[in-house]
């Protein structure tokens, strides 16, 4: 729906750029060197697999009698410093299909030796993705050493990106030079912003005639690796973005903007429906479960919705939306206005909200561009809670995390001098807490029959984002599958194949967001007992099941982030012969956490206690938030670390 919009903005551009003099775009003979110069590797890249010995990155927005037209060009030199880099750059994926429009398309291998070796269309390859079912074109490079530079351009033609568009200026490979330059006609006016210490863009009219540069150059910028755990790449490396914000040629001023767009999709979905379409609409509602609890309502209406009317984005258009309901499918628009005719039907206040997943492009509530409104949900103010219209599996509260924990635009209904009209603000999309996504553990552990073979039953609650895992698998997968299913996620916590009982409660999706998913599974303990003389070692910590570790050799360089806030609460009770004796029981005493600003936001705390011929073990973990200062990273890493070293506790037993 986003793109109806845009599409609509960008017709009126067309008509106002018609009327200029058609131009030519500055770099339209661009080449590589005829005579590539012998490249040195600096020293403090010696030990480097690969680095970009420079890339450069040009945008120019130029007009034509069919209206304006936009040139990409990337050209990448890249050198090879090892065995692994040969391997992993044999291949040259080409960043488009074969259906664009390419100007250029060139690579080349520059040996140390100084041979070229040119590769052309017979060198392209094609290769399929048999899982997504996507075909992938690319040059097979021959005869690629150390010391060799990779040197491809490529330059394409396709139509303006006006709206909104980043580009990242770091990599995970050192980088020794980068350039981005953004070419535009002087009638037109960009808004531009750069992240995380990136140099400030240089303005100049004086380089092209009747046309302005905007660039932005760095040199040795140093490589982010994208393999650090609970962090987000994207949001930590350098970037740019750019969007048009006026047209000086027609007067037009602040482009792209969110009130602009607040008001359109206002407008768009705030009409009447036809009789039929609400007839159907009114049918279709007396089908719903109510309740006078609000939450319980919209989580029926959910329900209702998305086990009705199948959604998909690229569905043909209907009629109306009896006919959506008579076909039982909807497209985006077709979804979102059935959700609103839904909500009216039931008097439900609510707001559309436009977001970005923020491992892919941050929403920055101070740059106004419309690469952050891909996404859509629905807020409830008066419960402060969101749905997801378009993902089957989520139902309130929980939405898909990569859209919380950021902002979003918030478009509400406002009503002025009698008319009603769609007022966008920005604000916070929250999510759930660890109240929500806590998990609890209850594990006996009977030594009473044979103190060998331990009788182990382990019931375990998952919360939330947790449950969601595991709860709409059910209705999804075959019952001989499922089953397979709950006996791989039981061999976690029986570290065997083999039990004597797996139960389960509140599976499938109509218990999502409303209760647990529950598993509880009972086995026989002896691939957990070793003898050792006269005493018996029994590895208690791995009841618990496998955790996460966080043991990083190199130093950390991004900050914390986390998919969402949980918690989780284990209870252990040992149950043991009369007479028999655990020695070394004080290792169940554990405790770290991470304050922050005088709050404890991260925890791992466990104790014991003997009552009788048992020994009672209880811990709790919790991540009250999502991002955790690069600062505090240590003690961080203590707290994930403590539920790892936990299932490594062996407990000796004395008979």
């Amino acid at each position: 729906m986003k793109k109806l919009l845009v599409k609509s903005l960008l017709f009126l551009l067309l008509c106002n750029f018609n009327s200029i003099v058609a131009q030519e775009y500055t770099f339209k003979d661009y080449k590589w060197e005829q005579k590539p110069q012998a490249f040195t590797l600096p020293e403090q890249y010696k030990n480097e697999n690969q680095l970009i010995v420079s890339r450069t990155i040009k945008i120019e927005v130029v007009t034509d009698k069919n209206g304006p037209k936009q040139y990409y060009l990337l050209h990448d030199k890249i050198f090879i410093n090892s065995d692994d880099a040969i391997e992993k750059n044999n291949k040259i994926y080409l960043p488009f299909s074969s259906n664009e429009n390419v100007v250029k398309n060139e690579a080349r291998v520059i040996l140390k030796s100084g041979k070229i070796i040119t590769l052309d269309k017979k060198d392209i390859k094609e290769e399929v993705d048999e899982e997504r079912g996507v075909k992938y074109n690319y040059y097979a490079i021959n005869g690629l050493e150390k010391g060799a530079i990779i040197e491809k351009i490529f330059l394409l033609e396709e139509s303006p990106e006006l709206n909104g568009k980043t580009f990242r200026m770091q990599d995970d490979l050192p980088i020794l030079d980068i350039s981005f330059e953004l070419i535009h006609p002087n009638h037109l006016e960009f808004k531009t912003k750069g992240y995380n210490n990136l140099a400030a863009a240089v303005v100049d009219d004086k380089i092209y005639k009747d046309k302005i540069s905007i660039s932005v150059n760095e040199k040795n910028v140093p490589k982010l690796e994208d393999d650090e755990k609970y962090s987000n790449w994207k949001a930590n490396i350098k970037y740019f973005r750019y969007k048009l914000d006026a047209n000086l040629y027609n007067g037009s001023k602040n482009l792209y903007n969110y009130k602009e767009f607040a008001s359109n999709v206002y407008e768009r979905f705030n009409v009447d429906l036809d009789k039929k379409s609400q007839k159907a609409v009114d049918d279709f509602c007396k089908t719903i479960v109510t309740s006078n609890n609000l939450q319980e309502q919209i989580w029926n209406i959910e329900n209702k919705v998305k086990k009705t009317i199948p959604y998909n984005r690229y569905f043909d258009a209907k009629e109306n939306l009896a006919a959506v309901i008579k076909t039982k499918q909807a497209n985006q628009t077709e979804i979102l206005a059935l959700y609103l005719a839904i909500f009216k039907y039931f008097k439900i206040e609510n707001q559309i909200v436009f977001a970005s997943n923020r491992y892919d492009i941050a929403f920055d509530p101070e740059f106004e561009s419309y690469e952050n409104l891909d996404e859509i949900l629905f807020y409830f103010p008066s419960i402060n809670k969101f749905i997801t219209p378009t993902e089957i599996e989520y139902r309130i509260p929980l939405i898909p995390n990569i859209l919380a924990n950021n902002y979003g635009l918030f478009i509400k209904g406002k009503e002025f001098a009698g008319v009603k009209m769609g007022i966008g603000e920005i604000n916070f999309i929250t999510i759930p807490g660890v109240e929500i996504t806590h998990d609890v553990m209850d594990i006996t552990i009977d030594f009473t029959k044979d103190i060998e073979n331990p009788i182990i039953t382990n019931e375990i609650s998952f919360g939330g984002y947790a449950a969601i895992n595991f709860q709409p698998i059910k209705d999804f997968a075959p019952a001989d599958q499922y089953k397979e299913i709950l006996k791989s996620i039981a061999e976690n916590y029986t570290i065997q194949e083999e039990y004597t009982s797996l139960t389960t409660e509140n599976d499938g999706t109509e218990f999502i967001g409303k209760k647990p998913f529950v598993l509880k599974v009972t086995f026989e303990g002896k691939d957990l007992v070793q003898k050792a003389g006269e005493n018996y070692l029994f590895s208690v910590g791995k009841t618990i099941g496998s955790q996460m570790e966080l043991y990083q050799e190199n130093k950390r360089m991004m900050p914390v982030e986390i998919d969402y806030p949980h918690s989780y609460l284990r209870k252990i009770k040992i149950i043991l012969p009369k007479g028999t004796t655990v020695k070394n029981a004080e290792k169940f005493n554990m405790s770290h956490k991470t304050d922050i600003n005088g709050k404890t936001e991260a925890a791992f705390e466990s104790s014991y206690k003997t009552q009788g011929d048992e020994i009672l073990i209880e811990n709790t973990e919790f991540y009250n938030i999502i991002n955790y200062p690069l600062e505090h990273f240590d003690s961080y890493k203590a707290v994930i670390n403590a539920a790892a070293d936990f299932n490594k506790i062996v407990i000796v037993l004395n008979d």
